[in-house]
């Protein structure tokens, strides 16, 4: 069988990846005349890995990456701690893979040597897709640049603004949620005493919260800081900010987050507004199927979208390789086992945004207070809560 790929971000190239394992052919179709340094870090969670570890990538994937000691939850002006899961050998056990932190473009770079190494020439750069047909042998697309190429499927991984899925589906009405997103990286050796701890760090404040983390073998600081505000709605992940802004959004925080963002040069803090999206009904339309940001786009605070979207690779390529099953069959066979668990982990990032950014004494009580207690008393129980996704393994399904 023969898949088209559009869109060359982490679904697309792990995609192609879980589809040349289970003996497809591929081409991936990407609009960017270059896969370049972009973005900034990511969060690797064991579900994720689990799908590198099948297609024999974990090695290339955690090479300049790094792994945290914990995943710990701390009051953002004090320092205090809430809450701290360690990500020992034990906790690898239970959730069968490492959990790690991975600068995009090193992420990317690994996913496209490893196609490039497996499939020499299916990735087409400076190839923007702008629509599709069924026939009656699969599916016809139509590059910008008017040329018509044929597949038995589609998979549009294109992203947040899917072409393909508005091509399915129409337009979308994402919902603005009042927030924004700040980000940086910045090197170690500029923090001093002050570095992020090696760890997943979530911080709560009042109508805000701040994510560190450490990048590229722990040489880099990772910081992303999401506040509470209405005057900016601009959807774009490569929008420069104000450094002066940031800085005063978290004027009154911990020294952590204080000299970290003291520490961000002018030109190299970038913010976006952060929207909200209902889950779709479908993803699928004959041989055609979405995957990734492109199905179920979800906010930050879960750190599962590319996670997601590795898993939806998987699971469509393995649905695509059951035998005597006419193709349509299963991507709707894909979208079924799929869309129920990323509908879940787009409520539990809904959620999460409300639990990060308590404003009262009565509502921080409530909400910080378990946590602290559960933290100290039933260690077990906050690693038991994150089991559902840290613990699931697609690639144990049927073959």
């Amino acid at each position: 069988m023969h898949i088209l790929i559009a869109g060359a971000g982490i679904g697309g190239l792990t995609a192609a990846l879980c589809a040349l394992h289970f003996g497809h052919s591929v081409t991936v179709l990407e609009r960017a005349e270059a896969l370049r340094e972009v973005g900034a870090g990511i969060q690797l969670p064991p579900n994720a890995m689990r799908v590198f570890r099948a297609l024999g990538l974990e090695a290339e994937i955690a090479r300049n990456a790094f792994a945290p000691d914990a995943i710990e939850a701390r009051m953002g002006e004090t320092g205090r701690t809430l809450f701290t899961i360690p990500l020992s050998d034990a906790a690898q056990q239970r959730w069968g893979a490492p959990y790690l932190h991975i600068h995009r473009a090193d992420y990317i770079a690994a996913l496209r040597d490893a196609l490039k190494a497996r499939a020499p020439g299916c990735l087409r750069l400076g190839a923007e897709l702008t629509d599709y047909r069924s026939t009656q042998d699969g599916v016809d697309v139509v590059l910008e640049s008017g040329e018509s190429l044929s597949a038995d499927i589609l998979v549009g991984a294109d992203g947040i603004r899917s072409v393909v899925r508005e091509r399915m589906l129409g337009p979308d009405a994402p919902v603005f949620t009042g927030n924004i997103a700040w980000r940086a990286v910045v090197p170690i050796h500029a923090l001093g005493d002050h570095a992020p701890r090696p760890t997943a760090c979530a911080w709560m404040g009042r109508g805000r919260h701040a994510v560190t983390y450490r990048l590229r073998r722990g040489t880099l600081a990772n910081f992303v800081g999401i506040v509470e505000r209405t005057d900016w709605t601009k959807e774009s992940w490569s929008e420069p900010g104000d450094t002066a802004e940031a800085r005063a959004d978290f004027a009154d925080w911990h020294p952590t987050i204080t000299t970290l963002l003291n520490a961000v040069p002018e030109g190299a803090l970038y913010r976006w507004a952060l929207y909200d999206r209902a889950p779709l009904s479908r993803w699928t339309d004959g041989p055609v199927a979405l995957l990734g940001d492109a199905a179920h786009p979800m906010l930050p605070f879960l750190a599962q979208g590319a996670a997601m979207a590795v898993e939806d690779a998987w699971v469509l390529a393995r649905e695509l390789a059951y035998p005597g099953r006419a193709p349509s069959d299963s991507l709707r066979a894909y979208q079924s086992v799929r869309l129920p668990r990323t509908a879940a982990a787009q409520a539990g990032s809904r959620a999460n945004m409300g639990t990060f950014h308590q404003r009262t004494l009565l509502g921080r009580a409530k909400t910080y207070g378990p946590m602290w207690l559960a933290g100290r008393l039933a260690p077990t129980l906050v690693h038991r809560r994150m089991d559902w996704l840290y613990g699931h393994d697609v690639t144990q399904g049927r073959v």
